[in-house]
């Protein structure tokens, strides 16, 4: 277990190390990044998480010796790195909703043709194979990379309001992925060691992230969480199934919201305080109870998912995403009924 260990302790350290350098840095430039009413942080907080995650991530990538730079493998830096680079403009100055789909969908292009691809799915209702790796399969595989690599990004990015949100949720997601690269069916060392050093900055950056925050993911450590956790879905054997029911609470968010906005006949990309994070703040939650709440709920669907075969894991995702929609019913009735008691709560 030592190779996993010292990527993890070595991406840790790291992270923590480049923190303190870059709030340092960023404190000296007088950092400046545009406004986002969307979340709730003390003045002075910088947006720096992505850049020291995606740096000290790749760095002990890079140097692990015990890993292959493989295309995938340099395919999936280098597009965590483009993705940055679009993050970080948007943190200073924000981009339209359509540029930023275009670099999502353009670096999840870009690491399908350099090998990061769906080869089967597994059938949800028979735990059958169902091959997608040649002929015209291959678009199936594509449009299904491009979804999932998109949608995870999103999900992961739509739920970064709160402190510790994304970087929670996403940590015990890449436990999981760490876990089943040791399963017989999956066999995935190197994807494990990638897995542990992603683990590792992660929790570096949550030392700072949870609330109170000191720094926080931004555009670029959001979508940079995000992405990994889907190309790791996909190298440990396209546990999209598991991914997906670990990400249940980002996942049904994303729907919720959009539903939202569809009802309202606005724009889905337009940004506003309808995630349920926001509504748990409404009805009187303190950022640290929702964090602790969410984590609680992933780690128990975590542990379902590892424990669960392929038609019980969709049984699950069912039950998961139900129970999620009724919740999200719930709270939106009990802050109308507080709006209708209290009117000074109204917007």
């Amino acid at each position: 277990m030592i190779k996993y260990l010292i990527p993890f302790l070595e991406a840790f350290f790291l992270t923590i190390f480049l923190v303190f350098l870059f709030m340092s840095l960023a404190k000296k430039i007088h950092w400046r990044e545009r406004k986002d009413k969307r979340h709730i942080h003390q003045k002075g907080v910088f947006r720096i998480g992505g850049i020291v995650m995606a740096l000290a991530f790749s760095l002990i990538i890079f140097l692990n010796k015990d890993l292959v730079m493989t295309p995938e493998l340099s395919g999936f830096l280098i597009a965590s790195i483009i993705l940055l680079a679009m993050g970080i403009w948007d943190d200073i100055k924000e981009l339209f909703w359509k540029m930023q789909l275009f670099f999502q969908m353009a670096v999840s292009l870009f690491v399908f043709i350099v090998g990061v691809r769906i080869y089967y799915i597994t059938n949800p209702f028979s735990g059958g194979i169902i091959n997608l790796d040649s002929g015209s399969t291959v678009l199936i595989s594509l449009a299904l990379v491009v979804f999932w690599v998109v949608f995870v990004i999103n999900a992961i990015n739509w739920v970064d309001g709160v402190d510790g949100l994304s970087g929670g949720i996403s940590l015990i997601s890449v436990v999981v992925i760490f876990f089943l690269c040791f399963r017989p069916e999956v066999n995935q060392p190197p994807v494990a060691i990638i897995a542990s050093a992603l683990m590792g900055a992660i929790l570096g950056f949550l030392v700072f992230n949870f609330n109170p925050a000191r720094i926080l993911a931004g555009t670029s450590g959001a979508m940079f969480l995000g992405f990994s956790v889907a190309v790791l879905a996909i190298f440990s054997g396209t546990k999209i199934a598991t991914a997906s029911l670990v990400l249940v609470i980002p996942i049904v968010d994303l729907i919720w919201v959009v539903g939202e906005r569809i009802k309202n006949k606005k724009s889905i990309f337009k940004a506003d305080k309808n995630h349920l994070h926001h509504k748990l703040l409404e009805i009187g939650w303190s950022q640290r109870k929702i964090a602790l709440h969410y984590y609680a709920v992933t780690a128990i669907i975590a542990f379902v998912a590892l424990n669960t075969r392929v038609i019980g894991k969709s049984i699950a995702l069912l039950v998961s995403v139900l129970i999620m929609l009724f919740a999200c019913f719930v709270i939106k009735k009990r802050i109308a009924e507080l709006k209708n008691t209290k009117p000074h709560l109204q917007k």
